[in-house]
């Protein structure tokens, strides 16, 4: 029996033709979870009875049909929750699929859903496909996105954490958080506003205080290379990256100037900030993978719950073969339960 008095943390399937069925198992059931958090795996019990044989273990499944009812599990059993419609139990591994595209879809919006009412303290999800949440009907291209419509909130980030375990030297990790999101390169400059980049910072500074550093220093990234060399390259530094920054610092954040990314992520790395305000996604998912893939962790910033991911994808090519790391998915799980207890109500 787990502690009542723990986070109830929902671990979203996502993509079953994926790891995530793998991932969920593997943390559902690890002391490193069940320490910290309640946990309920959001998906098909059939795929997650077929995860938990995948590898190796005989702990048995309780279907639940209602969050605010059951709150822990029968003996050593482990919660299901089912909230969507769509039978994913014959989708092909490592396959697009409509149907596992829309049963992830659901597993989401329903989490987001519980965790508004109360019902649940924060979302952990697996990886999805975007393309099979495309084709199983949603248009919107990612987690962030349909967790911001769900949430009714415009200002969100995308934010990748990684603690000290990721090779970082900040006491308190770094967090990279993204100006824009899932979008074309093409279409970046012409959606950096200065209210967006402030945005983003405040989210970056907010995001380390509640992880525990008293007086984050946040790194600002240049949009072009040599932070636009006064001009020569570009003037969005100067139009409009270097006035979010001045409008930061009059509410108390220590922002830098705009520095070029390939400088500034090593300074980062280093310890020199604790958070950075990338502009585009790759700009700071690079840098940040590179010293931390296995550990780092998504977290979407602005919204009223809590939602955390690891920063891998569906991984098709070792889908279903008992082959996935698990080291992201638990990070992200102590992540959010971190989070959790932080959490303004």
């Amino acid at each position: 029996m787990t502690d009542s008095t723990l986070p109830r943390i929902a671990l979203t399937m996502g993509d079953v033709a994926g790891i995530g069925p793998e991932l969920v198992a593997r943390a559902a059931i690890h002391e490193r979870v069940t320490s910290v958090g309640r946990p309920v795996v959001v998906g098909h019990p059939e795929v997650l009875r077929k995860a938990l044989a995948l590898i190796g273990c005989s702990q048995p499944v309780a279907t639940i049909e209602r969050l605010d009812v059951a709150s822990t599990a029968p003996g050593d059993a482990v919660l299901c929750w089912n909230p969507s419609p769509v039978d994913v139990t014959a989708v092909s591994p490592g396959t697009v699929d409509a149907s596992a595209g829309r049963a992830a879809y659901d597993y989401l919006v329903a989490a987001a859903e519980a965790a508004l009412a109360g019902t649940l303290d924060a979302i952990v999800t697996a990886p999805l496909n975007k393309y099979s949440l495309r084709q199983g009907g949603c248009p919107l291209p990612g987690h962030t996105e349909i967790l911001a419509e769900v949430c009714g909130r415009s200002e969100v980030a995308m934010m990748l954490y990684a603690g000290r375990e990721g090779r970082v030297a900040a006491p308190h990790g770094l967090g990279v958080a993204h100006v824009t999101l899932h979008t074309s390169i093409a279409s970046v400059p012409g959606l950096l506003t200065t209210s967006r980049i402030v945005e983003t910072i405040r989210l970056v500074d907010g995001f380390m205080r509640r992880m525990g550093c008293p007086s984050p220093r946040v790194g600002v990234c240049a949009l072009n290379p040599h932070a636009g060399e006064q001009g020569l390259f570009g003037d969005e530094e100067a139009r409009l990256i270097a006035p979010a920054v001045a409008e930061a610092r009059q509410d108390g954040i220590d922002a830098s100037d705009p520095i070029p990314a390939d400088a500034l992520m090593r300074r980062a790395v280093e310890g020199e900030f604790d958070g950075v305000a990338a502009m585009y996604h790759d700009q700071g998912h690079i840098a940040l993978k590179l010293v931390a893939f296995e550990t780092a962790v998504n977290v979407t910033l602005g919204l009223p719950i809590v939602r955390t991911s690891p920063s891998h994808g569906t991984a098709f090519d070792i889908a279903w073969q008992g082959r996935a790391g698990v080291t992201g998915m638990l990070t992200a799980i102590e992540a959010a339960a971190q989070l959790a207890a932080t959490r303004e109500r």
